[in-house]
């Protein structure tokens, strides 16, 4: 795996989108600009981006944690795949292993940790999905943080994210789901 930067976000709310004082929200992604050894190439076996999912799962979760100064409520990840690569690139670094590196991190986890892969060029952004990390009816903590890097992914490269949460998204009104 050759990692060309990192990139922290750190994003504090303590008013709401009108101005009015809230409780404060602290949103954190780290990210990881990598590069894709299959771009360009057309396979099925990636599973060499497994392990790497895993590593960076728990790199950017440590960074991510760091970051936050609170204990994590509400967790995600996402990818963007440079464009000679597949959105399913991203996907083999997000989702077999990226997870449990997280979840040990953070100290659990048990609710699906959300996310979203896409393809896009340089600078483009992707909404990093968040929830909580326990309770997936909990609709209050799903939540979204846009993160970009402004020269990355380029053709051959992957842009990977984790994002942790401090709590429910800024006045959240919505409440608890089904139960």
């Amino acid at each position: 795996m050759q990692i060309r930067k990192t990139v922290l976000i750190r994003d504090r709310c303590e008013t709401d989108e009108m101005g009015a004082p809230c409780t404060p929200l602290t949103r954190v992604a780290a990210l990881a600009v990598l590069r894709n050894p299959f771009a360009g190439v057309d396979r099925d076996d990636l599973a060499e981006l497994f392990e790497c999912g895993a590593i960076l799962g728990a790199r950017l979760a440590a960074e991510a944690m760091a970051a936050l100064g609170a204990p994590c409520v509400a967790y995600g990840k996402a990818a963007i795949v440079g464009s000679h690569g597949a959105a399913e690139h991203g996907a083999a670094l997000l989702h077999p292993r990226l997870g449990k590196p997280v979840r040990a991190v953070i100290g659990g986890g048990q609710a699906l940790m959300p996310s979203n892969v896409k393809v896009g060029a340089v600078g483009a952004p992707v909404d990093l999905p968040l929830g909580h990390k326990d309770e997936p009816w909990s609709f209050d903590h799903i939540d979204t943080l846009t993160v970009a890097v402004p020269d990355a992914p380029r053709h051959d490269e992957i842009v990977v994210c984790v994002g942790l949460s401090d709590g429910a998204r800024i006045r959240a009104r919505v409440g608890k789901g089904p139960g």
